[in-house]
């Protein structure tokens, strides 16, 4: 089922809009990972995992589940909720596994949806570090610009995975978390200045 979810929406994308995407070769084609995007649109889900091999197991709002047309699509499409402001313990061992079984799991670094340049200072999720620290995985920044109007440009970027520089055996402060958190979020929003 979740192939045919991920072609429907593979279809609808390549006839509204135009996307690029680059560094899909950035993917490690095994093993866990930590993958870390900004939130720019409610799409940015869908255009992150349709046009790569992997699943991403995406960690998504509670709220998203209610409605019973995106929960189904969202859950062919990976994600599974989170209580956001709770630390949802339910969810954090679902990530935790996830991770042990060598998936690739994706979260909103910054928690919830933001726009660049609007002079508000981005808040690190500390549970993004504290995941690639403890399983000891690479981090993949990606980021993703656009306004997600019909027939615009949708621009991904997958970076290279990297290592956090942190000690799994060490119980960092939630300060520190986000501190590294917030370094992942500085990758995440230089890549859009590369050209």
């Amino acid at each position: 089922m979740k192939d045919i979810v991920r072609l429907i929406v593979r279809l609808i994308f390549c006839i509204l809009y135009r996307v690029e995407i680059k560094g899909r070769e950035n993917i490690p084609l095994k093993g866990g990972a930590v993958l870390c995007a900004n939130h720019a649109g409610e799409l940015d889900m869908f255009f992150i995992g349709y046009r790569i091999k992997r699943l991403i197991r995406w960690m998504a709002k509670e709220e998203l589940f209610r409605n019973p047309v995106v929960g189904f699509l969202i859950r062919r499409l990976g994600a599974f909720p989170v209580k956001r402001g709770t630390g949802d313990v339910g969810a954090i061992k679902t990530a935790f596994k996830l991770l042990d079984d060598n998936h690739i799991l994706g979260m909103f670094i910054e928690g919830t949806r933001t726009k660049r340049n609007t002079g508000r200072v981005a808040k690190p999720n500390p549970g993004a570090a504290m995941f690639a620290i403890k399983k000891h995985v690479p981090v993949i920044p990606v980021s993703v610009e656009g306004d997600y109007k019909p027939f615009s440009k949708i621009k991904i970027v997958f970076g290279k995975p990297y290592y956090l520089d942190a000690d799994k055996n060490i119980k960092y402060s939630n300060d520190e978390l986000k501190e590294f958190s917030k370094s992942i979020i500085e990758r995440v929003y230089a890549q859009m200045e590369e050209k």
